[in-house]
């Protein structure tokens, strides 16, 4: 490249004008290898279907799903388990892919080829694609109609192992509840019948017995009173029974029944002190007194001088007073001696509804603590009871296929033009590298090129002026020389356009 020299578009045509055949040659190169290779690229034809999800069908209000994962998240469980080796080495199996690479790659590697030409994805509203290449349109479609079909049935399958293994959870959960429960159930029971008496829902009861209890021992000490008041009565009249003589005369008779009434008249009066007068010990004394004033009013023969009975009839009959009042004596030791152990009993178990009565707040801590336990268990057993129902309920739902399901809205179909190459757009831009390698070339060789070819470069390169110009002279041959390789040039520039278009158009055709 002369230094100093500007090149204008004149100029670069010019240079394009002669350096033509090395610009045109890599572009001829380039464009038959790139049409070599392309003819020996197979084709790859990409089949997909659309497949949409259909909500449950039973409203969520009356049955509600045991399987809650949003569809993005089960699609994805659903892609691994569809896209691990076993499943996917049965459909190459099945349908025979991948024929050549079966005898010179191990199986692995064929199944992750085929991971690379299947594709899912999320399409808009509750809808998903699946997609998959094949080197045959046949093949494509058949392979993409199977795999929606195992993504329909693995959808069923899993929403209805979700719901099985839900069901055997609560079973397990349910039975371990029960049998907690039942443990609770057997401590309470225990514990009330340990503290039977004691509980507070018997606090009444027990205030009531003891009330009727102390009632009833107030009764009985004041009939141990009143007897061992009649007692002390009997042991008087004993002693002066026992001190009287044997031949009672009329007066000492009568001094005996007078004695007889006032010991009844001083017995009135203490009972008086310490009783009401609508006691009863305080009327039936009243009626011996009337009794007693009555007899000596009925026999004033005894005051007026009566014979005398005989000594041994008097022996006698004081003999029989004083065995009567003794056995009455003994009569009311023995009603005392019972008395007084009812006493204690009574007051044994006024002590015992009274240390159960004390002992209510301990228990009624200790019965609130199991209840309320016992009260968390049944309401966790019951909860989960429900639930139990609940998830039969949806399991059924499942197994009736009335859950939520994908259906093929849009079916794979018959691919018409292959999906790669894109043989158009690889071609022309392999005719463009073979252009920009020859530009490139010819750019270089223009570079290195001193050659002085105008006035312009004389003058830049020499800095010298011009003092006159020898034009070309051409003889008639090389004129002739000159047309053919214009001719030619033109010819080979025509045909290379020509065959450029037609490439283009044959790949355009393959790609339709």
């Amino acid at each position: 490249m002369l230094p100093g020299r500007v090149y204008t578009f004149d100029d670069i045509m010019v240079m394009i004008r002669r350096r033509f055949w090395i610009i045109v040659l890599p572009v001829v190169l380039f464009g038959a290898i790139t049409m070599t290779v392309l003819d020996q690229i197979p084709n790859k034809y990409r089949a997909d279907t659309l497949i949409l999800v259909i909500p449950q069908r039973v409203p969520e209000s009356y049955v509600r799903s045991t399987v809650t994962a949003r569809i993005e998240d089960r699609l994805q469980s659903i892609s691994q388990q569809l896209l691990s080796r076993t499943r996917l080495e049965r459909i190459i199996r099945d349908f025979d892919l991948y024929q050549a690479d079966r005898q010179r790659m191990a199986m692995e590697d064929v199944v992750e080829r085929m991971r690379a030409d299947i594709r899912v994805q999320m399409d808009k509203g509750d809808s998903f694609r699946v997609s998959y290449i094949a080197t045959t349109p046949v093949m494509a479609q058949k392979v993409t109609q199977q795999l929606a079909s195992l993504f329909i049935e693995e959808n069923l399958r899993d929403r209805e192992m979700l719901a099985d293994a839900t069901n055997a959870f609560l079973d397990t959960q349910l039975e371990d509840a029960r049998r907690r429960l039942v443990e609770q159930e057997e401590q309470l029971e225990q514990y009330r019948v340990q503290h039977s008496g004691e509980l507070p829902s018997q606090l009444q009861s027990n205030l009531q017995v003891s009330q009727n209890l102390q009632t009833q021992l107030q009764g009985l000490i004041d009939s141990m009173n009143r007897d061992r008041d009649r007692r002390l009565v009997l042991e008087r009249m004993l002693l002066e029974t026992e001190s009287a003589p044997v031949v009672p005369s009329p007066a000492s008779q009568e001094k005996s029944l007078s004695a007889q009434l006032e010991t009844l008249q001083q017995t009135l009066a203490s009972l008086e002190a310490r009783l009401k007068p609508t006691h009863p010990d305080v009327i039936q004394a009243k009626s011996q007194i009337k009794d007693m004033e009555a007899k000596i009013a009925a026999n004033p023969e005894l005051a007026a001088g009566v014979p005398e009975a005989s000594s041994v009839t008097g022996e006698l009959a004081r003999r029989r007073r004083v065995e009567a009042l003794k056995s009455e004596i003994q009569t009311l030791d023995l009603q005392l001696e019972d008395k007084e152990a009812r006493r204690r009993d009574f007051s044994s178990q006024i002590a015992s509804y009274d240390t159960r009565i004390a002992a209510l707040p301990a228990r009624e801590s200790e019965l609130a603590s199991l209840t309320r336990d016992y009260e968390t268990m049944q309401k966790m057993y019951t909860d989960l009871l429900s639930k139990r129902e609940q998830s039969k309920v949806a399991a059924n739902l499942e197994r009736r296929q009335i859950g939520e399901q994908f259906n093929v809205l849009d079916p794979a179909r018959l691919p018409e033009r292959p999906f790669s190459p894109n043989r158009p757009l690889l071609f022309l831009g392999g005719l463009g590298v073979g252009l920009l390698f020859g530009a490139g070339i010819a750019g270089l060789l223009e570079f290195r090129d001193t050659t002085l070819r105008s006035d312009a470069d004389v003058r830049a390169a020499l800095a010298l002026p011009l003092l006159g110009e020898v034009p070309v002279i051409q003889t008639l041959s090389e004129r002739r020389r000159r047309r053919a390789r214009v001719v030619t040039l033109s010819f080979a520039t025509t045909s290379l356009v020509i065959a450029a278009v037609f490439l283009v158009w044959k790949f355009s055709l393959i790609a339709i």
